[in-house]
Formats: C-alpha cells, sequence, structure tokens
C-alpha cells in the first residue's frame, strides 16, 4: 500500500511537472512579449528609417479588414502611382507595420504602390495569441484576396517578409496559392521545430526533445495546430514564382543556414544574397546599397520583363 501511494504520489508529481512546461512553452510562443507600439516608432525615427512628415503626406488610407478568425487586421494602403503594382510587406514577431515602412519606402521608389499591416496581435490588429505563421499566413491569403477585389485580379503583387512575416509568406504560398507574382523573404526560418530545438538549446542549455513533444501536445491541445505544421520548408516546392532570399551571413537568432536549405529546395526562379553585416533582420539596416542592388538585379530579371 505505501509502494502504491509512493508511486501515486511519484506519478502526480510528474504530471505537474509536464503541465508546468508545457503550459509554460505554450505561453511563450502564444503571448510571446512584444515591443510596445512608441518604442518601434522612437526607434525607427531615431535611426532615419523613418520621416514622419513624409510618410503622413503619402496619399494612403486605413483599412480594418475582417480575418477569417473573427477579428479586424489594420492595414494601410499607400498609393502615389496610377499603376496596378503593389508589395505587401509582412513584418516580424514583436514588431507592428511602422517597422515595414522602412522596406515599403524602397518599393515606392521603385513604382510599386504598397500595403503595411499589422500582423495578429500585434499593433491596431485583434487576435489574441501568435502562431508564428500558421494563423498568420491565412490572414496574409485575407490580405491579398483583398486587394484583388480592390483593385482586380489582374494587379501584379509582390510580398516581402521579414523574419516570421518571412516564414509567414512562404507558409502562405506554399498552401498551393502562391497567389503574388514575386516574393522575397528576408530572415525566414525554414522549420519552426529546428528553430526551437536551437533556441532551447542555446538559452536553455537543455535536450529539446521532451520539451518539445510535451508543449507539442499542449499547443495541440490549446490552439489546435500542431509545431510540425509551421514549416515553410516542407510546402517550398510547391511555390512557382521566383522568390529572393535574404540573410546576414553573422545571424545568430535565425541561422543563415535555413535560407540557404530553402534556396536549395526551391525550384524555379530564385536568388539568394547573403550579407556581410548585420545581426538578426538588420540585412538592410547594415547594408543598405547591396540589399537595394540585389533588389534591383532580382526585380529586373525576373519581374520588370
Amino acid at each position: 500500500m505505501k509502494r502504491l501511494l509512493r508511486f501515486t504520489r511519484y506519478f502526480i508529481s510528474f504530471l505537474l511537472f509536464l503541465t508546468s512546461i508545457g503550459v509554460y512553452f505554450t505561453n511563450r510562443l502564444m503571448y510571446m512579449r512584444k515591443k510596445e507600439d512608441q518604442f518601434i516608432l522612437d526607434r525607427e525615427q531615431g535611426a532615419g528609417r523613418l520621416d514622419l512628415m513624409e510618410y503622413d503626406g503619402l496619399p494612403k488610407k486605413e483599412v480594418l479588414i475582417p480575418s477569417p478568425f473573427g477579428y479586424n487586421l489594420k492595414a494601410v494602403i499607400i498609393e502615389p502611382h496610377i499603376n496596378k503594382r503593389f508589395i505587401i510587406i509582412s513584418h516580424g514577431v514583436t514588431e507592428n507595420k511602422m517597422n515595414s515602412i522602412k522596406y515599403m519606402n524602397l518599393f515606392l521608389e521603385r513604382g510599386f504602390n504598397a500595403v503595411i499591416y499589422d500582423h495578429r496581435r500585434h499593433g491596431e490588429s485583434g487576435g489574441k495569441t501568435t502562431s508564428f505563421g500558421h494563423f498568420e499566413k491565412f490572414d496574409l491569403k485575407t490580405i491579398v484576396d483583398w486587394l484583388k477585389k480592390e483593385h482586380g485580379s489582374n494587379i501584379e503583387i509582390g510580398i516581402h517578409g521579414e523574419s516570421m512575416g518571412a516564414a509567414t509568406m512562404l507558409l502562405y504560398a506554399g498552401m498551393l496559392e502562391d497567389g503574388a507574382d514575386f516574393y522575397i523573404a528576408d530572415c525566414p526560418f525554414s522549420d519552426f521545430k529546428e528553430q526551437l530545438a536551437y533556441q532551447i538549446k542555446r538559452e536553455l542549455k537543455l535536450p529539446p526533445r521532451l520539451i518539445l513533444s510535451v508543449g507539442d501536445l499542449f499547443l495541440r491541445m490549446r490552439q489546435k495546430y500542431s509545431i510540425k505544421d509551421v514549416s515553410p520548408i516542407s510546402v517550398i516546392e510547391n511555390i512557382k514564382k521566383p522568390i529572393l532570399f535574404i540573410h546576414s551571413q553573422k545571424d545568430d537568432f535565425i541561422l543563415p543556414t535555413m535560407s540557404e536549405a530553402l534556396y536549395e529546395l526551391k525550384k524555379g526562379p530564385k536568388k539568394l544574397y547573403l550579407a556581410s553585416n548585420g545581426v538578426h533582420a538588420q540585412s538592410l539596416n547594415e547594408n543598405k546599397n547591396d540589399y537595394e542592388k540585389v533588389i534591383d538585379e532580382f526585380l529586373e530579371e525576373y519581374v520588370f520583363t
């Protein structure tokens, strides 16, 4: 009897331990701490990447686009050009649409109109949790569909994504949608499970297998999807349109080998640029001239034809 009671106590303790891992892990993913909107605004202005007077002077309109998940996505449509050429900017996790303006400006200078928007649970958009591309890819589809409905199905659309935004973009394109004419993926992860395993070993110094197994079980219970579902590399071969992959060689958060792996598996038109300077999501900030040059080369080769 004592042995049974002792076993029961150990078993309950073990279940509580696993539960604590599962709840902590999923909370870290679902409710990842975001940067304050004012911090992003001050950072971009202070670095000279955002001129508010210039931005305020652009012809634009703000819209709320209903997500299929019951909240609104806040988007800004910027249309200085009388044409049907658009770029959609998909920002990274913890950021918001103001971080997209530096990319937007590159494309405005090259004759594109633009759409910048906040992902779910970011900026002015609704939504309670972050899913690192799983639910966000359907929101991106909503943005693309809305733009085509507003301006006609014959418009030309490119999508630029940074970090989680790049992974979201690839997941969207790989859903057998491929709904844009070209894609630019700046520092995406190739597989979320692999990325999480790398971060667990790096930050916690723990073997990731148990944490990921328990965490994935709780994620499926709480959010109805699996870590395995967030894998751009599993769908990259579905994408037929041109992709420019960009990654900093010094990125130690999402390793550049992830972009290299995506590039190798991508069939058809593609280009890879590994920036010399900057860490994660800093390729444009630290290599502006080369970044613009490779975009011009990509557009000339695959878009302006």
